[in-house]
């Protein structure tokens, strides 16, 4: 078979905040001032300017940045009118006992078909446990049976917290959003693979290949930083559990959506055609249930 690609690239985690209609509280970090504007659709078509193995940018996943319904109703929206985005990872309530009617209202509104999945930014959470709290498994069961996914934000050290979610809500489709934040500006990954591993050995668990440059040297990062990461993933989940995300804007904090894209296109060097499509279109396309533009 052709090693040609068959479909386009799907960017599996990207962000979009308007600051005059919604204040985003996290850019507020001293190290936020390149990213302390609004950022909309058309910022990201002229930055997503590079191929990755031949394919252009074709499909997108918008994910929720804050802890708020109007937000997850308004990308909803946005994802209706632009024909680039496949589908939104929203915010609901987890702790809530209506989470069910959450669900229902916003699948109802404008761009509602367009949900795909839920997030929640337990990296903020204080409490070790609170992906196990009774409320927040209950609440994630309803995601599940809703027929959604569920993207897990978290630091490193809260690893133990997702494959305890793993293990009690069984049937719940999980992305690990930015392969766990793993501490490669710090140098060792010892824990951080041991933990992904563990993680890995659920096969409803995939991960994004997104987000990794922040987590390096924001200025002298390079692609031999990053490869001891990818050389763990691919060896833990494989390529069909692999998605490329570029966590657009925030990337540009560290290079942005461009270089990204340059390094993974290095680091799928020795991969096969099959191997590529699915880390950069199939395995996002089919968690998130993409339809074809």
């Amino acid at each position: 078979m052709s090693d040609r690609p068959c479909y386009g690239l799907v960017d599996a985690h990207h962000h979009v905040w308007n600051l005059d209609r919604r204040p985003q509280p996290w850019l507020d970090e001293t190290t936020h001032g390149p990213i302390r504007r609004s950022f909309g659709m058309t910022d990201l078509r002229m930055t997503a300017t590079r191929t990755i193995s031949g394919r252009r940018l074709e499909r997108t996943v918008v994910v929720q940045c804050v802890a708020s319904l109007p937000e997850t109703r308004e990308l909803l929206a946005l994802a209706e009118r632009d024909p680039l985005i496949g589908g939104v990872v929203g915010w609901v309530d987890l702790t809530s006992l209506a989470i069910g009617d959450m669900l229902d209202t916003l699948r109802a509104g404008p761009g509602g078909s367009c949900l795909r999945a839920v997030r929640h930014i337990v990296q903020g959470e204080p409490d070790p446990g609170w992906l196990q709290r009774p409320v927040v498994e209950s609440g994630l069961r309803t995601v599940r049976d809703q027929g959604l996914g569920y993207d897990v934000l978290i630091s490193a050290h809260q690893l133990p917290q997702a494959i305890r979610l793993a293990e009690r809500v069984p049937g719940l489709p999980l992305v690990l959003d930015h392969a766990g934040k793993p501490p490669i500006a710090d140098g060792d990954l010892t824990d951080w693979e041991r933990q992904i591993r563990l993680l890995a050995g659920h096969p409803q668990v995939r991960c994004k290949m997104s987000g990794l440059v922040t987590e390096a040297d924001h200025e002298k990062w390079e692609i031999g930083d990053i490869r001891p990461v990818w050389d763990v993933l691919l060896s833990a989940f494989g390529p069909k559990r692999l998605m490329f995300g570029s966590d657009w804007p925030v990337c540009r904090l560290a290079g942005g959506w461009n270089a990204w894209a340059a390094t993974v296109e290095e680091l799928l060097h020795d991969c096969s055609g099959t191997e590529t499509r699915a880390i950069l279109a199939d395995t996002a396309t089919e968690f998130y249930r993409l339809s074809p533009r």
